[in-house]
């Protein structure tokens, strides 16, 4: 039991490494979208956001063995592919 106990500490220890450095990237992103001295600037930070929500989904369900919130990160992805497309499309001035 004590073998047991020691890998799942090692396990939970690597995943909070992985959480603090996504973590970092996040604050960075934030930075970005509230000081980006331009509109497209902030859409790429809020994209980056996205994108890095994206990876903890996929990290939380391998982390738990639960194959739905690698689903849910799909579609999430899918959504912001498209929202990202449609601000690009916005902000160059053309209709939709």
């Amino acid at each position: 039991m004590g073998e047991e106990d020691s890998r799942m500490m090692e396990f939970f220890n690597q995943y909070l490494i992985v959480l603090i450095a996504l973590l970092v990237c996040t604050i960075m992103a934030i930075l970005r979208v509230i000081f980006g001295p331009t509109i497209p600037d902030r859409v790429v930070g809020i994209d980056t956001i996205n994108t890095v929500v994206i990876v903890c989904m996929v990290i939380f369900g391998a982390a738990y063995e639960e194959v739905i919130y690698i689903d849910v990160a799909i579609v999430y992805a899918l959504l912001s592919f498209i929202s990202t497309l449609f601000i690009a499309k916005y902000i160059e001035g053309g209709d939709f």
